[in-house]
C-alpha cells in the first residue's frame, strides 16, 4: 500500500509541474496551424464571412505581432478563442489551453435585468441575501465599469443574444484569475468594487478568495435543485417532480434536457402518461429554461399533441456547408435533425415547400457552390398524431436566455402555431451541425458548425434567438430563491383569461 501512495503521490506532482510549466510554439509551428485551421474553416465553416468579419485579417496581424521567435500555448488559444468567436457560431469553440484559475471573486453574483446583483449565500438556510443592502448592485471593479468587465470576459459568446451574453458573463465573473488572463491583463494585487443603489456608490476593498469552493455560483433554483441529470431521466423517482397538474387545472411540465427516446425512454413514457392526464387541463406550460439542448426528438414528440391531424407545417429551414452534391453521412446528420431536402418529402409537402418559399426571405443568400439545397423541418400532422390526441387548449412555452442549441429550436419551432405562446425572454439561439478538429502543432481542439439555420421569419438562430410572446423576466425574489417569479406571474396571467 505504501509503495501505490508513493507512486500515486509521484504522478501528482510531475502532473502538477508539468501543468505549472509554460508551453511556448514556435513562429513556424504557430504559422502551420493557422494555415491548416484556415483551410478547415474554408471548406467546413457554415458562419465565417456572413457577418463581415474577416478572420483572415486577424490571422495576418497576430503572426505580425509575434515578438521573437516563439509564443505561449496559452496566448494562442487565448487569440484563436476571440477569433472563432466573432464568427457568429454559436457551437464553436477552442479547447486544450491553460489558463490560471486560482483566485475568485469574494461574493456571489446575479443577472437582473441589465444589473449585476451582489448576493451572499446562507449555506444554512441555502438562501442568498443582498451583500450590501443599501447598494445592491455591482458598479465597477477597479477602474472597470461592470458592463465593460462582462464584455471582455467571454469572447467565445461575444456574438450571443445580448440578454444570454450578459447572464453567461455574470456566471463567469467568479473566476477572477481566469477572467484577468483571458483579458491579458496582470491581476492587481488588490481590489476595490464599486456598489450602487442607482443615486449613490460605495467603495469596499475585499481581497479576492483562493478556495473555489468558498462561495457557490448563483443559479435558478429550479436548474440547481430540481433538474436531473441526463442519466437520471430514466429514474421515475426522480423525475416525477418535473409533472403536476394544479388546483386550477394548469397542466406543466418541465423539460430539462432534450434527450432522445433511445437513452431516456423511461421520461417519453412518462411524459406520454401525463399527456394523457392532462387532456382536461385548461392549458399547458412547457418549461424549457436553463434547457442547454440536445437533440430534436422530444419536438417531434410534443408535436404529435400540438399540432392538429390535418395540419402541416414547415418550422425551420437549413442549408447545409460541404462538398456537392452532400455524402451520406452529412444526409444522415440532416436526417438525424428531422431536416429533410423537397425531392425526399411527399408531393403534399412539396407542395407546401412551394408555398412557404414563395414568401420566405432568409437573412443571408448563400453561395449554392458552397452550400446544399435548402432542407426542411416539416411537422405533418397526419404522421405525429398516432396513438396521441390534439391538445387545444392554450399552450405557453416557458423559455429563458439558457434555453440553448435544440431547447432554443423547441422555443422556435413552436413560436406561432396556433394555440402556442412563447413566454419568458429571449432564447440564446444556436443550432448547428458541427465538425471537430485538432491543430497539427498546439494540439489545440475545436468545434465549428457546418450548417446555417434558419428560423420561420427567416431570421438564424445562432446569436439572435426567438423573442418571446409574452415577456417575463425574472424578479429579486426569483434571484433570492424565495419563488418562482417567472411561472407564478404566467399561471396568473392564465387564471385571469
Amino acid at each position: 500500500m505504501r509503495i501505490y501512495i508513493i507512486i500515486l503521490l509521484s504522478i501528482f506532482t510531475l502532473t502538477c509541474k508539468a501543468q505549472n510549466e509554460t508551453e511556448y510554439l514556435t513562429r513556424s509551428e504557430i504559422e502551420n496551424d493557422l494555415k491548416f485551421l484556415d483551410d478547415f474553416i474554408q471548406n467546413q465553416s457554415s458562419y465565417q464571412g456572413l457577418n463581415g468579419f474577416d478572420y483572415r485579417k486577424d490571422f495576418h496581424k497576430y503572426l505580425e505581432q509575434i515578438d521573437g521567435n516563439k509564443i505561449s500555448k496559452s496566448d494562442f488559444g487565448i487569440f484563436l478563442t476571440k477569433t472563432i468567436g466573432k464568427f457568429g457560431d454559436r457551437h464553436s469553440y477552442i479547447r486544450g489551453y491553460d489558463l490560471p484559475n486560482n483566485l475568485f471573486l469574494p461574493f456571489v453574483v446575479a443577472p437582473l435585468n441589465d444589473k449585476v446583483v451582489a448576493l451572499n449565500y446562507n449555506k444554512s438556510k441555502k438562501e442568498y441575501n443582498l451583500l450590501y443592502q443599501k447598494f445592491p448592485f455591482l458598479k465597477a471593479i477597479n477602474t472597470i465599469q461592470i458592463d465593460d468587465f462582462l464584455k471582455k470576459i467571454i469572447p467565445e459568446d461575444i456574438n450571443a443574444p445580448e440578454i444570454a451574453l450578459r447572464t453567461r458573463s455574470v456566471k463567469q465573473l467568479k473566476y477572477m484569475a481566469y477572467n484577468y488572463a483571458i483579458m491579458r491583463k496582470t491581476i492587481p494585487e488588490n481590489f476595490k468594487f464599486t456598489f450602487t443603489n442607482g443615486k449613490t456608490d460605495t467603495i469596499v476593498k475585499i481581497p479576492l478568495e483562493n478556495k473555489r469552493s468558498t462561495y457557490i455560483t448563483w443559479d435558478e433554483k429550479f436548474a440547481r435543485v430540481n433538474n436531473p441529470r441526463r442519466k437520471d431521466l430514466n429514474k421515475p423517482e426522480l423525475i416525477k417532480n418535473l409533472f403536476h397538474i394544479d388546483e386550477d387545472d394548469i397542466a406543466y411540465l418541465r423539460i430539462p434536457s432534450m434527450v432522445d427516446q433511445e437513452d431516456a425512454s423511461v421520461f417519453f413514457q412518462t411524459i406520454n402518461e401525463f399527456m394523457n392526464k392532462a387532456k382536461s387541463s385548461v392549458s399547458l406550460i412547457i418549461d424549457v429554461r436553463g434547457n442547454g439542448g440536445g437533440t430534436r426528438h422530444l419536438i417531434k414528440e410534443l408535436a404529435g399533441y400540438f399540432v392538429h391531424p390535418d395540419s402541416t407545417y414547415i418550422v425551420n429551414a437549413t442549408r447545409q456547408r460541404g462538398k456537392l452534391p452532400l455524402n451520406e453521412d452529412l444526409k444522415d446528420d440532416l436526417h438525424n435533425r428531422f431536416l429533410f431536402s423537397k425531392n425526399e418529402l411527399d408531393y403534399k409537402e412539396q407542395s407546401l415547400v412551394d408555398k412557404f418559399m414563395s414568401t420566405f426571405v432568409p437573412m443571408y443568400n448563400l453561395d449554392d457552390n458552397k452550400y446544399s439545397l435548402f432542407h426542411y423541418f416539416m411537422l405533418n400532422g397526419k404522421k405525429l398524431t398516432k396513438d396521441k390526441y390534439h391538445y387545444d387548449k392554450p399552450i405557453y412555452i416557458l423559455a429563458n436566455e439558457k434555453s440553448f442549441s435544440a431547447a432554443s429550436v423547441f422555443a422556435s419551432v413552436f413560436k406561432g402555431l396556433p394555440n402556442i405562446k412563447l413566454v419568458g425572454v429571449n432564447t440564446d439561439g444556436s443550432s448547428g451541425n458541427s465538425e471537430r478538429f485538432e491543430l497539427p502543432n498546439s494540439k489545440l481542439r475545436g468545434k465549428i458548425s457546418t450548417m446555417v439555420s434558419f428560423q420561420k421569419n427567416g431570421q438564424i438562430l445562432d446569436g439572435i434567438g426567438t423573442e418571446p410572446d409574452i415577456k417575463i423576466e425574472r424578479n429579486l425574489e426569483q434571484i433570492f430563491w424565495k419563488e418562482d417569479y417567472q411561472l407564478n406571474k404566467l399561471k396568473k396571467l392564465i387564471r385571469e383569461e
